[in-house]
């Protein structure tokens, strides 16, 4: 018999994960949608073929069901599901600064709890997400996690005492990029580029290196130093950014996203 799985919450990483399902052979059949507003229910019902429901408590009957909503919104949304879950039933949550314990106090003893953080690259299947165990999380569980996640990206697990350090590097970690690319297409344009040929050199920069990367497995400073000839224009680039204290200014932004994902957790 297969699982059921239902999606609470239908916003940008709701829908992100549901089409995912879909296109990694989930049957439409096997999922459910909780969304309230009725104009967009019909929007994903006709878009997806899956069933949308209204009343959250409904999504109850899955056996397995994804918390996609907003932090500030987490304590409304399971007073309403809390009473109708079971033991034995898996709860994903991926609602940043949420932490498992915060869970757990507020639905059945026994429903098995797996905290997520993801990123916006699972929007083109190239997500990464780290995921963390409850208190009733067994092994089945967390391979159901991660099998539900790896149809948008990659998964880690980790330790649940790191996920502000995993919020910091890869939940926020695309805005960085953006405003790194962001910044050399404007070097462009000041060095007197066109803006899409400016565009398309930084962009395909970006993916060309990341690719680099992960076919090679070489660490990122042998790769740079492969790139940086002695007294060339690289190494003149590279000079500027160390006088900047790049790196440390990276160091002291991670920091403050650290912190800024335990504040919110507390």
């Amino acid at each position: 018999m297969s699982k059921r799985t239902a999606v609470i919450g239908a916003g940008v990483m709701g829908e992100t994960l549901l089409s995912g399902l879909i296109r990694a052979g989930r049957s439409a059949e096997d999922l459910v949608v909780v969304e309230k507003r009725e104009e967009r229910a019909a929007e994903l019902a006709a878009k997806y073929g899956v069933p949308v429901v209204a009343d959250v408590a409904a999504a109850a009957e899955a056996d397995t069901v994804l918390l996609v909503v907003k932090p500030q919104d987490m304590a409304d949304v399971l007073a309403e599901i809390g009473p109708a879950l079971r033991p034995g039933q898996l709860l994903v949550s991926l609602a940043a600064g949420i932490t498992t314990s915060f869970i757990e106090s507020r639905v059945p003893a026994g429903v098995a709890v797996v905290r997520v953080m993801p990123n916006t690259p699972a929007l083109v299947d190239e997500g990464m997400a780290a995921i963390s165990p409850g208190t009733h999380c067994d092994e089945g569980h967390l391979v159901e996690a991660e099998d539900l996640l790896t149809s948008v990206g990659h998964v880690v697990r980790v330790p649940e005492k790191q996920q502000d350090a995993v919020t910091a590097i890869s939940g926020s970690g695309p805005a960085y990029i953006f405003f790194v690319v962001e910044a050399m297409i404007e070097a462009g344009v000041h060095l007197g580029l066109p803006r899409t040929i400016a565009h398309e050199l930084a962009v395909q920069t970006v993916v060309g290196s990341a690719a680099m990367l992960r076919e090679t497995n070489e660490h990122p400073a042998v790769l740079r130093e492969q790139v940086t000839s002695p007294g060339g224009t690289t190494a003149a680039a590279l000079r500027e950014l160390e006088v900047h204290r790049v790196r440390a200014a990276f160091l002291a932004a991670l920091e403050a996203a650290r912190d800024r994902s335990a504040e919110l957790g507390s």
